[in-house]
């Protein structure tokens, strides 16, 4: 007695696969469609939004000249726009110079008997550009002087402005790859570490000795450009340990679609939105071209809280890699291994 199988398929059970593929498939289509649609619009919408609402936002200016004479210039300033510039009164030009140097103040005004206004192009090119057409055209015989210049190399500051894109790609494509291509948390940090000193050497030399868009120290300047693909590189990898690719996208969006350009590495952020501007300067582009601002034009100065922010990010990314190793399988069967160790060993 032989059994035989009967394994065909029936006419309704192919029309039913038929059509649950079609559906899998019109789905994918779709969600292809919208998402490549929606990232371009948010991308253009951040960028373009940006530039169309640059003004100033109580961009900080001295006014340094007689009691009686700096009054009404300071009231000159306010009246240029609604909360446009934070206006201070210094005593002399040498107490502007030094606020300007300083970065206490973005530019300064010298009234009296011979006008002078003071800029630093070096801190951002706009608003030097934007006070001497505000103020320097409306004042006969004003003297424009760049208390801090850009360099010859950079007169316009067009080389400095384009150092973002090659830090927020230097930073994620050291993330990804960190984070899939390199097994395990002390690996992880030794190329993230490694990657980002040769990269802060290597564009460094070509922005310093190469270019000359950049000034002071080559090793100083050098750090920061390491800590800033370092920071997003490693919030990357402890993203990515805990919650996996989820965590590679999380980061990249946020450092291209606010970090970029809410950064105010081109204009300064004293013109952006306000708001948008302070969340621009706690993420790594905006802190890391501030700090490359203060250390390579202005001997450091101000260069504190952006650093502090850079190494912030380092700090947390670190947490997470360590979160995520203590709470892998591995890691937690080590713990009680260690735990049942000490407990034999104790008399």
């Amino acid at each position: 007695m032989s059994t035989t199988t009967d394994d065909t398929t029936t006419p309704s059970e192919e029309s039913g696969e038929t059509t649950s593929e079609t559906t899998s498939e019109t789905r994918t289509v779709l969600a292809i469609v919208l998402g490549l649609t929606t990232l371009p619009a948010v991308m253009l919408t951040a960028f373009a939004w940006t530039t169309s609402e640059i003004e100033p936002r109580e961009v900080p200016i001295v006014v340094a000249g007689p009691e009686q004479a700096t009054g009404p210039m300071a009231e000159q300033l306010s009246a240029s726009g609604e909360e446009a510039f934070e206006v201070t009164t210094v005593a002399d030009r040498a107490a502007a110079v030094e606020a300007i140097e300083e970065r206490e103040a973005y530019a300064g005004l010298v009234v009296g008997a011979e006008p002078e206004l003071l800029t630093a192009p070096a801190a951002s090119p706009a608003v030097a550009s934007l006070m001497t057409e505000a103020l320097a055209a409306d004042g006969a015989g004003t003297t424009v002087t760049e208390v801090v210049p850009l360099p010859e190399g950079d007169p316009n500051g067009q080389i400095f402005s384009s150092v973002a894109l090659p830090l927020l790609l230097g930073g994620i494509a050291t993330g990804v790859l960190a984070s899939i291509a390199v097994r395990g948390r002390w690996a992880k940090v030794a190329t993230i570490s490694g990657v980002a000193v040769a990269g802060g050497l290597v564009l460094t030399a070509i922005l310093q000795p190469w270019l000359g868009a950049l000034e002071g120290s080559y090793l100083v300047n050098a750090s920061v450009i390491a800590l800033a693909i370092a920071a997003t590189s490693t919030v990357m990898a402890g993203l990515h340990s805990l919650i996996g690719y989820a965590g590679i996208g999380l980061t990249a969006l946020a450092v291209l679609l606010v970090g970029n350009p809410f950064s105010g590495l081109a204009t300064g952020p004293k013109l952006l939105p306000s708001g948008w501007s302070t969340l621009g300067q706690l993420l790594p582009p905006g802190a890391a071209g501030q700090a490359l601002r203060s250390t390579a034009f202005f001997d450091g100065a101000g260069a504190a809280m952006p650093l502090t922010v850079l190494v912030g990010w380092i700090v947390v990314g670190l947490s997470l890699l360590g979160l995520s190793a203590a709470a892998a399988p591995g890691g937690l069967r080590l713990s009680r291994r260690a735990r049942s160790v000490g407990r034999d060993s104790n008399p």
